[in-house]
C-alpha cells in the first residue's frame, strides 16, 4: 500500500462529497431556515400582541433552554416567546420534510452511480476507492436528513435495497478486476 494513493484517495473521496453536495443544494437551493419561518420574537408585548406567551427563563422549569432562545442583550427581555409550535413550527417542518424528501431522492441514487463508477470503471485503487467511499458519503448525507420522516419498514426497504446493490457491485468489480490481474 502506497501512502500516495491513500492520501490520492482521500482527496477524492473529500472532493467528490463536496462536488456531490455542494452540486444537490445548488440543484435544489438552501435547506429551509427556521428564522425565515419563525420570526425572534425579543420582548414580551410584542408576544403577547402576537398571540403567544411570554416565559421568563427566571421561572422556566426546564433545565435547558430552549434552541430559539437566544443570549441576553442590553434592551432584550430575559425570556422567550411559547408561539412558535402552533404559529410557524409546524409551516417549518413541513418546508424542512419537503427539502430533505428531494435531497434523499438525488443523493441516493448519484451516490450508488458513484459507486458503481468507482467500482466497475476505475481500475486505478485510490481514484475507485475514492469515488467508492465519496459516493457512501452522498448517501448518508442524502439518508440522514430523511430518515427521521420515514417509517421503520422504508428504511428496511432502502437499507436492503442499499444491501443488494453493493454486494452485486463488489461481486461484479472483482470479477471484472480480479479477470485482468
Amino acid at each position: 500500500m502506497n501512502i500516495k494513493n491513500v492520501l490520492l484517495g482521500i482527496a477524492i473521496f473529500l472532493l467528490t462529497l463536496f462536488v456531490g453536495i455542494y452540486g444537490i443544494n445548488t440543484l435544489y437551493g438552501k435547506e429551509p431556515m427556521y428564522d425565515n419561518y419563525c420570526k425572534n420574537i425579543l420582548s414580551s408585548s410584542t408576544c403577547i400582541e402576537e398571540g403567544g406567551k411570554w416565559v421568563n427563563y427566571s421561572s422556566n422549569t426546564e433545565e435547558v433552554e430552549p434552541r430559539y432562545a437566544k443570549p441576553i442583550q442590553a434592551g432584550i427581555e430575559n425570556g422567550y416567546c411559547e408561539i412558535y409550535y402552533d404559529k410557524c413550527n409546524k409551516e417549518f417542518n413541513i418546508a424542512q420534510e419537503k427539502y430533505r424528501v428531494k435531497v434523499f431522492f438525488i443523493a441516493l441514487p448519484l451516490g450508488i452511480i458513484i459507486i458503481a463508477l468507482g467500482a466497475i470503471f476505475f481500475g486505478l485503487e485510490s481514484v475507485g476507492a475514492g469515488l467508492m467511499a465519496g459516493g457512501v458519503g452522498i448517501i448518508i448525507y442524502g439518508v440522514s436528513g430523511y430518515w427521521q420522516y420515514t417509517k421503520d419498514w422504508i428504511r428496511f426497504l432502502i437499507s436492503l435495497a442499499g444491501l443488494i446493490i453493493v454486494i452485486w457491485l463488489s461481486y461484479y468489480a472483482n470479477r471484472k478486476w480480479g479477470n485482468k490481474k
